[in-house]
């Protein structure tokens, strides 16, 4: 029945049959399989520009590889960048703006990285994947794609990202390039500690170090070392708030998490870290001289993340996701607060 109603809707949406390569492939709708079934289940609507409706739009053959690197969803890659912009701004001169091709450049770099980390992510968890309603479609823990193709597609990650390394200075290449064992190491985590998104804290941010080192030429420690612990924290929040999406299916198959380590204390402790990246963020901005607008900054980042933490339900994952999802915002208001405070100088 479900079959015959979709195949009647189907033939009034004028080539959707040829998008989806039924009509290339000969096949009656109602013997396409369950998945394809499900995403024609979706009623049609107006397209929206957003990563998502690209990936849909790339060909068949290419979707599993920019799923697998996470393409369509946006929002690691944004957490990643973003200390990788807070650094570069503070190293401007005063009263420029930042380096933009040093922005581009490290942004391009964010998302081979991200990909290459999620593409080894889900090489390593590709049996747990299976296990989570969440993460049980991933292309690995779905059947799309062989673990050789996507080491052969990590390789290619890896190989592009060594390509934007290059691009800047010695003391950033073997920064940067120190950087790939905590890489490969985060997936372990959550086997061995209740800590995982410690390690992803120390991972994600090693663009609060490198970014700095990119325009200067080295670290001034007295600056990138109270950033990079800000965003250390930051990330302990954020990830703490996704991991609670997941923790039901974590204690079935036995991995773990700070979400699963707080329980009910959640709040408190996302409540302390967030005043520790406050702090941090108060030190950096005095070793660097920073202004009223980056100060005010650090205010708004602050209620952003009060609010969070609030009105946070951890039992429920639509909202954990909504508000993962915001702390894109709360790292843009950091970088237009570092802008503002350097033309200010």
């Amino acid at each position: 029945m479900a079959a015959a109603l979709l195949a009647r809707w189907c033939r009034g949406v004028p080539g959707l049959r040829d998008t989806l390569g039924l009509r290339a492939a000969r096949l009656p709708l109602a013997a396409a399989p369950p998945l394809l079934l499900r995403r024609l289940a979706v009623p049609p609507g107006p397209r929206s520009f957003s990563a998502a409706e690209l990936v849909r739009a790339a060909p068949a053959p290419l979707q599993p590889y920019l799923r697998l690197m996470r393409l369509h969803q946006p929002a690691g890659t944004w957490l990643l960048y973003l200390p990788c912009t807070w650094s570069i701004g503070l190293a401007a001169a005063p009263g420029c703006l930042p380096d933009w091709h040093m922005l581009s450049l490290f942004g391009v770099g964010a998302v081979l990285m991200r990909g290459a980390g999620c593409t080894i992510n889900d090489m390593w968890d590709r049996d747990y994947d299976r296990q989570v309603a969440r993460t049980a479609s991933r292309p690995l823990a779905a059947g799309d794609i062989s673990t050789f193709q996507s080491l052969v597609f990590l390789g290619g990650q890896l190989s592009l990202a060594l390509c934007v390394l290059l691009c800047l200075n010695y003391y950033s290449i073997i920064l940067g390039a120190s950087s790939l064992f905590l890489v490969i190491t985060y997936p372990l985590m959550k086997r061995i500690t209740y800590w995982p998104q410690l390690v992803l804290g120390f991972t994600f941010n090693w663009g609060a170090l490198l970014g700095w080192s990119a325009i200067k030429g080295s670290c001034e420690w007295s600056v990138c070392l109270p950033l990079y612990f800000a965003g250390v924290m930051w990330t302990l929040v954020y990830d703490t708030i996704y991991a609670h999406q997941d923790k039901r299916d974590d204690i079935m198959i036995g991995v773990k998490s700070t979400a699963l380590h707080f329980k009910k204390d959640t709040k408190q402790w996302l409540s302390g870290f967030s005043l520790a990246m406050l702090l941090s963020l108060c030190v950096t901005g005095v070793n660097c001289n920073q202004t009223l607008p980056y100060y005010s900054a650090v205010a708004a980042v602050g209620a952003h993340l009060a609010h969070q933490i609030y009105t946070l339900d951890i039992d429920k994952p639509e909202d954990c996701w909504k508000k993962f999802a915001s702390n894109r915002t709360v790292g843009i208001l950091l970088f237009v607060g570092i802008v503002l405070g350097n033309l200010w100088k």
